[in-house]
Parts: structure tokens; C-alpha cells; sequence
């Protein structure tokens, strides 16, 4: 195992599965999505070529969909896991609606 691997987070980095983590994870991924979306507009409206707006709005698709899918690994994470509870003020979800979620997805 590399010393990297064993080096303890800095202060203030939270651990990469706490709740912390995982909303900055996603907001990460929404903002590299919003500002392909980005792209692609000011590509439509400059007129550019078709092939290259179809492939960047197949990245912010993707990117969206990763996102979607972390929202939902991070629920499952926090509902399946003995003894989590929801965050103050939620309900938790139910098996049943996290698949309506996952689904809702593909």
C-alpha cells in the first residue's frame, strides 16, 4: 500500500463518504454540467457544427445522469446503513422509493 493511500485527510477535508463529501461530490458534477450546458448553448447560437453540439450535449447528458445517480447511491447509502438516520427535518426514504428514483433515471 502507498504512503498516499494512508496520509490522513488535512483538517479541514471531511471524509470522502460523509454527507459533506458526498453534497460537495455532486455540486461538483452539476456545476461541470451547468457549465457544459453552457457550452452548448453559446454553441447553437454561434451556429456551429451539428456533430460537435450533439457530443457535448451527450457530455451534459451523461453528467447529469452521474449526478443523478450519486443523489441516489448517497441515499441509498444513508438508508440502508444500520443505525443512519435522515437528516433533520426528512423523512427517510423507503426501499420502494428509492427504486422509483433509480428508475426515474434511466
Amino acid at each position: 500500500m502507498s504512503t498516499a493511500a494512508m496520509a490522513p485527510l488535512p483538517a479541514d477535508e471531511p471524509p470522502t463518504n460523509s454527507p459533506a463529501a458526498n453534497s460537495r461530490r455532486i455540486a461538483n458534477r452539476l456545476k461541470r454540467a451547468q457549465g457544459q450546458l453552457a457550452a452548448v448553448i453559446a454553441a447553437v447560437e454561434s451556429g456551429a457544427d451539428c456533430r460537435n453540439i450533439v457530443t457535448q450535449l451527450s457530455a451534459v447528458s451523461g453528467a447529469l445522469d452521474k449526478a443523478g445517480f450519486e443523489i441516489i447511491s448517497t441515499a441509498m447509502q444513508d438508508c440502508l446503513t444500520p443505525g443512519a438516520s435522515a437528516a433533520p427535518g426528512r423523512t427517510p426514504l423507503s426501499l420502494e422509493e428509492l427504486r422509483k428514483l433509480f428508475l426515474s433515471l434511466t
